[in-house]
């Protein structure tokens, strides 16, 4: 079973980064952006467990940070270690109305309620969704919502999912700077160095478990039983 990072080729930016689109990370301001930060006590397990959270167009991150709650510009859990952020086309693909469609795949797409939408109106919508929306780590977080909005950015199938998303961050995101590798890592280091000291092959065996019971109800949640994990 592969897990593709990119269902639909999602593009990302590398170099030359228009004005409207500069990162500062000093702000806050992460336009177009997927955001992540790791999480107290958890993080220090699994290191490559965190929170996500997407990037307006004028940077302003949103995240599905609790029951019926979508937080804006106050990104929980710390400020973002690492960012992916995506092309300009992408973000500020316009919607055009009735009878104004560039092509016959456009119309159809749109008359059938899978229209393109610009970043900004994507996110409105997931937005509006999840504040009503009970939140779960298990079946419907802050995975989830990143997932639901790239979603749209393309059409209702084009295959983003909790796992692949999770994917996409940890291989292909960029740290904001050397601090914020190092408040991600060392207190999984620390925790690591202390486990195997005092714990020996009992730690290791409870986190392998650990690994393994989250990797398997992920998986098994988004590509087995498909009603499980909210998208």
């Amino acid at each position: 079973m592969d897990v593709d990072t990119e269902p639909k080729a999602l593009m990302i930016e590398h170099d030359h980064v228009p004005n409207s689109l500069q990162i500062d990370p000093t702000r806050a301001r992460f336009p177009c952006c997927i955001v992540w930060t790791p999480l107290p006590v958890i993080s220090w397990l699994l290191p490559f467990v965190g929170h996500v959270g997407v990037g307006r167009e004028d940077g302003m991150i949103v995240d599905f940070a609790g029951p019926n709650f979508v937080s804006v510009d106050n990104f929980a859990f710390g400020p973002v270690a690492r960012y992916i952020q995506i092309t300009r086309e992408k973000c500020f693909t316009p919607q055009h109305p009735s009878g104004a469609y560039r092509t016959e795949e456009e119309y159809r797409l749109v008359e059938s309620g899978r229209s393109h939408y610009s970043w900004d109106e994507a996110l409105k919508k997931t937005t509006h969704e999840y504040q009503k929306q009970t939140y779960s780590v298990l079946t419907c977080n802050c995975h989830s919502f990143l997932a639901n909005h790239l979603n749209r950015l393309e059409s209702q199938a084009s295959g983003w999912n909790v796992v692949n998303v999770a994917a996409l961050i940890m291989f292909k995101g960029k740290w904001v700077n050397t601090p914020s590798m190092v408040r991600s890592y060392l207190p999984f280091m620390v925790v690591l160095f202390m486990g195997i000291t005092f714990g020996g092959a009992n730690f290791l065996t409870f986190l392998a478990f650990v690994v393994f019971v989250l990797f398997g109800w992920y998986l098994c949640g988004t590509y087995y039983f498909k009603n499980i994990i909210h998208l």
